[in-house]
């Protein structure tokens, strides 16, 4: 058996149904026995499609994300993708050509050191410099990718491992094992989180993309049900809780929802499950919470007291750490009387809403809140980045789980279209809804040709205000008005070059047209572009300035068109 062989069966073996990639002279021998494998092969029109697809399909399918690409700019043309993944804690295994191990060094055609380059955005990166070492590599890859916390992993195979045969069955596997922290572990910590729960009076569960990944929604809703503690969620949190009455209050940061954080800067003991506490969520870090006792679990180590001061640091997976806290509270038969705290939560929810003013131009929040009113609960929902995608964030309430996927760390734009076709095909039968702007559908227009060639089902919403809408809004508010290279004064005819790639494009400009469009858009059987011509001056509120409290929002208050600072 060659390398190329042992990979693929390989990967046959893990269960690995699909890959997303692009050919090159590196990796002919891989695509070669890739091309008689039951793998399908998702062939991107850029590498970067091929790394964010497999990143869309691991986040809706819990399963790792597979992508093969060539030597030299193949691979380096991953690095974004990979970035992103590493950031939002996506488990991808990325696997690249390298040139021949005796041409390594000599600036041989399409060379390039990705192993250095990817290595500090990657859990772990391998050369593979003899093929016996290969089986190793292949299972140890694979574990630290899904391991502890989830990430992106990389092995770069020179083209002659590939081609090289090797008796595999001798081959000597070490197995992986994490090293478990003896320090501020789950068992060590629980009592103390107990403690300061039972005592508090105004408690508050702050979730993020940790709790997703550890799977934790079931074991977190009976938590709730039984402690009645309030939850908010960050950016990548979202879904994990329903946004209802009794669920979720909804994002925190800089453009979260007035009453999620007013909780939080009121709360007397916060809770933190699979958070980062990014400067998104903090602001100033040494401003935060600086008389608030902080529970933070992680199952990174690194993480706790990280960013913020951390009173009782937990090192745990968060369905583990649920799953004990539950019995801990079951056990002592706790009852945590907070109704005074869930009382003055909901009025804020009554006096401070998100408010947005119709006019004559079109907003990009009456096409979110429309496609959700209509959408089935299934419908996975997928954002690009800028302002669209925090408009989804306050105004699109995502139920279900691995139901909403978005670059949270890393923010990139062009993410979007790719992760929507790999959610696709990784929940085959469900609708996606993509929200994307001009800009970012411009960096990856390409990839429609897989959403027609698979006549997948996603519909995708572009909202146009022919500019880059955060960064206009950012120069609106804190650049004077001075709008350097943000405005778009040209661009495509985007239902011509829709309509070029096969796929149902339609336009819509007033709100009058909202209603019937998102239903033909939403029961059309197969993929469909809505350009949406949406109000160029329509920001994103509330909004925290840089550095700012979570409480210090400027909005639109009480029905009031101007903008005032809660706080």
């Amino acid at each position: 058996m060659n390398g190329a062989e042992y990979i693929i069966k390989f990967l046959e073996n893990k269960g690995v149904d699909l890959v997303f990639g692009y050919p090159g002279g590196a990796v002919l021998f891989l695509y070669d026995v890739l091309g008689r494998s039951s793998i399908k092969h998702i062939l991107a029109r850029h590498e970067q499609g091929a790394i964010h697809g497999a990143d869309g399909y691991a986040r809706v399918t819990g399963k790792t994300g597979v992508c093969f690409a060539t030597s030299g700019p193949g691979a380096t043309n991953l690095v974004t993708g990979i970035a992103n993944a590493y950031l939002d804690s996506v488990p991808i295994l990325a696997i690249t050509g390298q040139v021949s191990l005796d041409s390594i060094g000599r600036d041989s055609f399409q060379e390039a050191d990705i192993t250095g380059i990817a290595m500090p955005i990657t859990k772990h990166t391998y050369l593979v410099k003899d093929i016996e070492t290969l089986p190793v590599i292949m299972e140890e890859a694979w574990n630290v990718a899904k391991q502890g916390k989830p990430g992106p992993v990389l092995i770069d195979v020179p083209k002659n491992i590939f081609a090289e045969s090797c008796n595999f069955s001798e081959a000597v596997f070490t197995p992986l094992s994490r090293k478990i922290p003896n320090k501020n572990n789950l068992a060590e910590q629980l009592s103390k989180v107990v403690k300061l729960l039972e005592k508090a009076k105004k408690p508050l569960m702050f979730v993020g993309g940790g709790v997703v990944s550890s799977g934790a929604w079931r074991e977190l809703d009976k938590f709730i049900q039984l402690s009645k503690i309030p939850v908010v969620t960050s950016l990548m949190g979202k879904g994990v809780v329903p946004e209802e009455p009794g669920g979720s209050l909804g994002m925190v940061g800089m453009h979260g929802k007035p009453a999620a954080n007013l909780a939080l800067s009121n709360c007397d003991v916060l809770l933190a499950m699979g958070v980062r506490f990014s400067d998104r969520v903090t602001g100033n870090p040494n401003n935060f919470l600086t008389k608030t006792p902080i529970i933070h679990v992680d199952i990174d180590a690194a993480e706790l007291s990280k960013n913020v001061e951390t009173v009782i640091p937990v090192v745990s997976d968060a369905k583990q750490f649920l799953e004990s806290l539950i019995k801990a509270f079951q056990e002592s038969k706790i009852d945590i009387n907070i109704n005074l705290w869930l009382e003055q939560i909901d009025k804020w929810v009554v006096q401070y809403p998100l408010e947005y003013k119709k006019g004559a131009l079109l907003k990009p929040q009456e096409i979110i809140e429309e496609v959700a009113r209509q959408s089935a609960s299934n419908s996975v929902v997928v954002t690009d980045v800028g302002q669209h995608q925090m408009f989804v964030a306050q105004y699109y309430p995502v139920k279900g789980n691995r139901k909403f996927v978005t670059s949270g760390g890393l923010g990139t734009m062009g993410f979007g279209l790719p992760a929507a076709i790999g959610a696709a095909l990784g929940r085959p039968g469900e609708n996606v809804n993509l929200f994307i702007g001009d800009g970012g559908f411009q960096m990856v227009v390409q990839e429609l040709a897989i959403m027609a060639q698979y006549n997948l089902p996603v519909k995708v919403f572009i909202i146009n205000n022919s500019c880059l809408g955060m960064v206009r809004q950012w120069q609106e508010f804190f650049y004077n008005k001075y709008y350097a290279h943000s405005i778009f004064t040209s661009g495509p005819d985007f239902i011509k070059l829709v309509e070029a790639y096969g796929i149902k494009a339609m336009r819509l400009a007033e709100s009058k047209d909202v209603e019937e469009v998102v239903n033909k858009a939403l029961t059309y059987n197969g993929p469909v572009v809505v350009e949406c011509i949406v109000d160029q001056e329509e920001n994103v509120l509330p909004l925290i300035p840089p550095g700012g409290k979570p409480d210090e929002m400027l909005g639109r208050w009480h029905g009031e068109t101007h903008i005032s600072r809660i706080g």
